[in-house]
């Protein structure tokens, strides 16, 4: 699903979703047509701005599923920051928490992630402070582990919990605000 109420080819969009959303709530931030998770709706233009500015910088953790067995020393590299590609110019990344983590309970993936019974995967827990596009997979790819799957778990400690692919959860704002760790 395209996270964007306009519809883009015969991808489905959040217009698509089985509930009324009021005319003027957006979506904070993006998550690619490959990725899925937590994606925060607002029509609060206050904390849509504070969230989206870069300077405002917070933490979002997303569970990763890597092509291969990731090494000790793949995960301190990620944790240091690595050299990726944005539009053909070198980007340093910040430094990241990581860490191997088992694989969570998640719903099956459609479509499915390839499987080569030959090849492991493992999984990893990233948080970031900066949100390139496309980050968190070219980072793995730069440390010799391709992205598989990519989940976006939290955003601070505003966590997905149990929240099913495709489900909307209405919360309370001051809740919403205390989890981001913003104070508008």
């Amino acid at each position: 699903m395209l996270s964007q109420f306009s519809k883009e080819g015969d991808k489905p969009t959040l217009a698509d979703l089985n509930f009324k959303f009021p005319k003027d709530v957006y979506p904070v931030g993006r998550l690619d047509h490959d990725s899925e998770g937590m994606l925060l709706l607002t029509n609060d233009k206050k904390l849509n701005h504070y969230l989206l500015n870069p300077k405002n910088k917070h933490w979002r953790t997303y569970w990763v599923q890597v092509d291969g067995a990731i090494t000790t020393e793949a995960i301190e590299q990620l944790k240091k920051g690595v050299v990726i590609n944005l539009k053909g110019n070198k980007h340093n990344t910040l430094p990241a928490k990581a860490r191997i983590i088992e694989e969570p309970e998640l719903p099956e993936r459609i479509p499915a992630i390839r499987y080569r019974k030959e090849i492991p995967t493992s999984w990893i827990e990233i948080s970031l402070i900066e949100g390139k596009n496309r980050q968190v997979r070219r980072m793995t790819a730069a440390v010799g582990f391709p992205t598989l799957r990519l989940v976006r778990a939290k955003i601070e400690t505003l966590e997905i919990g149990s929240l099913q692919p495709g489900c909307v959860k209405p919360d309370n704002q001051k809740d919403i605000l205390k989890k981001l760790k913003v104070k508008l």
